[in-house]
């Protein structure tokens, strides 16, 4: 293993999409990009520019300002067409980024099966593409779709067709274990056998996950000599997923001190994995290595009681190394240390002894009973903490709100849903009512409520509504299941994001719209 540093190169954004269930928004996608362009990442895949809006949107509007580099995805030219004049291939070397990674093919049975081309002809094509594509952009990567697969089958020809990539201009040649087969025992060969035309420094690896290998055969890889990894966070990917880079880069750099970028901010990634399952409106797994809820959570008595008196009795890491933390399931002190950690970053200055914080404790256990989560709602948290153990006085309060749908015809004869909201607020003892139509109950009770707020609040017109989410939290009881809402709010200043819980999904999204409001008018004065 050389002590250069190993490249990671995550394709969350790309590869992670073509889940099962994943579609990534134009936001969703700048603001992952944000998040793990601050982790320290070698490469991020944006996506496929020319493949749909969203992508080409997305790289039309990247920040100038990246840490990261940002990857476009694209595919060898079309047979029958030149390079500079297959419009697929030039969407992506025009799309603003100096690195490409292009996918083409070497395993013979694609090339013949899919293509329905001869083997000299994709050879061709791999020859034209990178050479065009490496005279435009700073770096080519070329991704060898099927690869193991490919070598397994004829591996003179996926030795050739690497080869070809590689004197074509790549500078990376990134094997693929597209159908996620490769086992462990096998990579030795092989890759001493590529190692013979592909010097180290050039090599990435990207497995997928059906044989549940993909992690492994991605450490492994780099103990064998590979110097770039793929993966996508939490394994997001088509059929099983990608390669875990959480896991990937967490085991190269705490197990096998692998020099790595991302190395010096790795007590981030608990916080990046969650924030994506978060914007994805996902449950977390609680027993995801090393980021999970549950990874240094000790339940049994005989742990514990070793864990208080040495962590390593029974943690494989120190949790704060990769953001996380050590949860002791039946120790009430041990919530309490979270407790004021986590108040601390409030500014609310409270001791460990204070009869109050074991009182917060208890209720901030029974909300998260009753289906809250504040991992990814910090501003409801704090509005929680300042509620119960401060003076804290509400800068209005409920009477009552009636919402109401109907469908009506419109100047043009068409139906059209319509919403009305009418809502009765205190602030202080003035009495104020206010109504309004929106495209839905939740617009127009947000509309309503502010009509109401911005006499006596007139800071509120700054307050923007970011992002909406529900999820539901007992699909078993259909249509009367439990919901939390998550809303996600900005002015010029932050964002923050807030959340509610209710059988009722106008109620949850009151609950977290009131803590929206109410955060901004006490944040932001």
């Amino acid at each position: 293993m050389s002590n250069s540093i190993v490249k990671l190169y995550d394709s969350t954004l790309r590869d992670g999409a073509q889940s099962k269930g994943v579609n990534f928004s134009f936001n969703d996608k700048l603001k992952i990009l944000e998040i793990l362009n601050d982790m320290g990442l070698d490469y991020i895949e944006g996506g496929w520019p020319g493949a749909n809006p969203t992508d080409d949107k997305f790289f039309k509007s990247l920040p100038q300002s990246r840490s990261t580099k940002v990857v476009a995805f694209g595919m060898m030219r079309k047979h029958g067409k030149s390079a500079a004049n297959d419009p697929n291939l030039n969407a992506v070397l025009n799309s603003g980024v100096g690195t490409a990674c292009l996918v083409g093919k070497t395993w013979d049975f694609h090339v013949q099966n899919a293509l329905r081309i001869s083997l000299k002809q994709n050879l061709e094509m791999i020859h034209d593409t990178i050479s065009y594509a490496s005279r435009r952009l700073n770096e080519v990567m070329f991704d060898a779709e099927h690869f193991f697969d490919g070598f397994k089958n004829n591996q003179d020809y996926a030795l050739e067709s690497i080869k070809q990539a590689y004197k074509s201009g790549a500078k990376w040649i990134v094997l693929c274990d597209t159908n996620g087969g490769t086992l462990p025992f096998e990579l030795k060969d092989i890759l001493n056998k590529v190692k013979e035309i592909i010097p180290e420094r050039s090599l990435g690896v990207h497995f997928h996950n059906d044989t549940d290998n993909a992690t492994y055969n991605s450490i492994e890889s780099v103990r064998l000599g590979v110097m770039q990894v793929q993966g996508t966070f939490n394994g997001l990917g088509e059929r099983c997923g990608n390669a875990n880079l959480v896991n990937v880069a967490a085991n190269l750099i705490l197990k096998m001190n692998v020099k790595c970028k991302l190395t010096s901010k790795l007590n981030k990634i608990t916080n990046a994995s969650r924030f994506i399952d978060e914007t994805l409106n996902r449950q977390s797994p609680r027993n995801l290595p090393f980021v999970g809820s549950a990874a240094f959570a000790h339940k049994g008595g005989l742990h514990i009681s070793a864990v208080e008196k040495n962590p390593k009795s029974y943690e494989h890491i120190d949790p704060a190394k990769v953001g996380n933390n050590r949860v002791l399931v039946v120790s009430n002190q041990s919530g309490v240390g979270n407790i004021i950690n986590r108040l601390k970053k409030f500014r609310i200055k409270i001791k460990k002894d204070d009869l109050r914080v074991k009182k917060f404790l208890d209720i901030v256990k029974n909300q998260e009973f009753l289906g809250y989560a504040y991992d990814g709602a910090e501003a409801s948290f704090e509005l929680l903490a300042r509620r119960s153990l401060q003076k804290f006085k509400e800068f209005y309060s409920l009477e009552s709100f009636k919402v109401s749908d109907e469908k009506r015809k419109d100047s043009e004869s068409k139906f059209v849903p319509i919403s009305e909201a009418r809502i009765k607020i205190f602030v202080e003892k003035n009495e104020f009512y206010s109504a309004a139509e929106g495209n839905g109950p939740i617009h127009a009770l947000d509309i309503a409520l502010r009509k109401a707020l911005i006499k006596f609040y007139p800071r509120i017109k700054s307050l923007n509504l970011v992002d909406y989410k529900v999820r539901i939290l007992t699909p078993q009881d259909g249509t009367n299941a439990l919901v939390r809402v998550r809303i996600e709010s900005s002015n010029k200043n932050e964002k923050w994001s807030t959340i509610g819980v209710s059988h009722n999904v106008i109620d949850a999204s009151y609950i977290a719209l009131h803590d929206s409001i109410t955060y901004h008018l006490l944040k932001f004065k």
